[in-house]
């Protein structure tokens, strides 16, 4: 069959960056199990058992030139594959047959394989989010003070700014990039442990010989690029490991589509557009749309990677005594995908965050329609300061609040309720339009800005400076 005549998985043909798929990529992988067999030989070799230079030396000469045909021939037929490519890796260093995968089993390659690729992929996705913050930030900076109305349960509340808006988008991923830098940090080796976990294999080849078996944990551990290995396994290192793992791709998952839907709130209000190319096709019906496509893309992959904590979550809950095999298929499927979906996502994100359109005009609109009425209690102290009664006072702005209300909403005129106060005698006194200024509503939000932006966000930039810029093309 013809490469397009078979599914085709879209995170890799559409979404994800070469760089993430390439990571997760079969030649990777085994590459790395030959790299893990190596070091294994290397640190055997340095507590004294019989392998010679030569020996590890094809084998360093042959780690990456991986005849994936004979593979796939030998695990036919051996229906493991893990020994599939014991034998293939033997063919090509046939002077080190006898000493490849010497005391181990299958989970010192594939454990020790997951955690190398899950460290990178992390950091991978770190230096994504760190761009999607950067861009955040100057998006922010530019809109510090720009009066918008602002919402609680979806409806009109005390104005804000777009900028402080765009500060709780950044702080989500802050918190994430906080729990992210901790797992990167707490990874380990599985290291050499044993079938099942007694490192019973390892003491025979080394008779009995307790502080050599430490010796070569610690040694391989090392030589993979871990500080340490997990204390203690059994035939694998526990699966709470990518339950914490996919909970983070999720934590930002989450953070991800709360800021995609709010900007698809926005952009129905035509308040805020994300970028939309001159050529692009909103609608193949409608043609005057602009739909928000990438955001409402980000809250797809969002959804997906949500979706997959459960599976992790199943599987550790599953694991029996020292291990059962239920784990294996569902975490070739959900490791690499969770991690191709969210890089998915934040190339989107930092995409949409370096494009936003900001529609003052507009945003002023509607914050003109509701603030008369959010206006009316600075009004009510104003008129009270001037000698009025507060009672009496409050009784008038209520029944001139209903009334422009109901012209509102009954005959959808404009709202009129301070055309109303100024003819009221008892508030002559009270300058309205100045009332009405929006940045008497925004109280702190554009110092609340600056500060965060210069206390939170710079250090962290600071920390990153070659940050990962959206280089992957954006498939729309």
């Amino acid at each position: 069959m013809s490469d397009d005549s078979v599914y085709s998985n879209p995170l890799i043909s559409r979404y994800a960056s070469r760089q993430m798929a390439t990571l997760w990529g079969a030649q990777r992988k085994f590459s790395t199990w030959r790299r893990l067999w190596v070091a294994l030989a290397e640190a055997e070799a340095e507590l004294g058992l019989s392998i010679s230079k030569a020996q590890i030396a094809e084998l360093t000469a042959h780690t990456d030139d991986i005849d994936f045909t004979k593979a796939a021939d030998y695990e036919r037929k051996l229906r493991h594959d893990v020994m599939a490519h014991v034998h293939t890796y033997g063919d090509a260093a046939p002077s080190a047959r006898a000493i490849i995968h010497l005391g181990a089993t299958s989970c010192y390659v594939t454990d020790n394989t997951d955690l190398i690729l899950m460290r990178e992929a992390l950091e991978l996705v770190r230096d994504r989010l760190v761009g999607v913050i950067a861009q955040l930030s100057e998006f922010a900076k530019q809109n510090r003070d720009l009066a918008c109305l602002g919402y609680t349960h979806l409806q009109p509340a005390q104005p804000t700014t777009v900028g402080k808006r765009a500060t709780l988008w950044i702080y989500d991923l802050v918190q994430d990039l906080e729990e992210l830098e901790h797992r990167i940090a707490s990874l380990k080796a599985r290291g050499v442990k044993g079938t099942t976990g007694t490192q019973a294999s390892f003491l025979e080849l080394f008779h009995g010989d307790h502080a050599k078996v430490r010796k070569l944990d610690e040694l391989v551990s090392k030589k993979l690029g871990f500080d340490s290995s997990y204390a203690v396994t059994g035939q694998t290192y526990s699966r709470k490991v990518d339950v914490q793992v996919v909970d983070v791709l999720a934590g930002i998952a989450g953070s991800a589509h709360k800021a995609a839907t709010d900007l698809r709130i926005l952009q129905s209000r035509k308040e805020i557009e994300e970028p939309f190319e001159k050529h692009q096709i909103g609608s193949s019906a409608m043609a005057y749309k602009r739909n928000p496509m990438r955001s409402e893309r980000i809250c797809g992959l969002a959804r997906f990677v949500i979706s997959l904590q459960s599976s992790a979550a199943g599987t550790l809950a599953t694991q029996w005594l020292e291990r059962t095999l239920d784990d294996s298929a569902n975490r070739r499927l959900v490791l690499p995908q969770a991690f191709l979906a969210v890089d998915a996502l934040l190339l989107l994100y930092e995409n949409v965050a370096n494009g936003l359109v900001v529609y003052p005009q507009v945003i002023a609109r509607h914050l003109a329609e509701e603030l008369p009425f959010m206006a009316t209690e600075a009004i009510l102290m104003a008129a009270v300061e001037s000698g009025g009664d507060r009672q009496d006072l409050h009784e008038r702005i209520r029944q001139h609040s209903q009334s422009a209300a109901a012209e509102v909403k009954q005959r959808g005129l404009a709202n009129d309720l301070m055309d109303r106060l100024a003819g009221d005698e008892a508030f002559e006194s009270v300058d309205l339009g100045e009332m009405l200024d929006p940045a008497r509503f925004v109280g702190r939000a554009p110092e609340q800005v600056d500060e965060f932006l210069a206390e939170v966000v710079a250090p962290i930039l600071q920390r990153y400076p070659q940050r990962l810029a959206g280089e992957a093309e954006i498939t729309v």
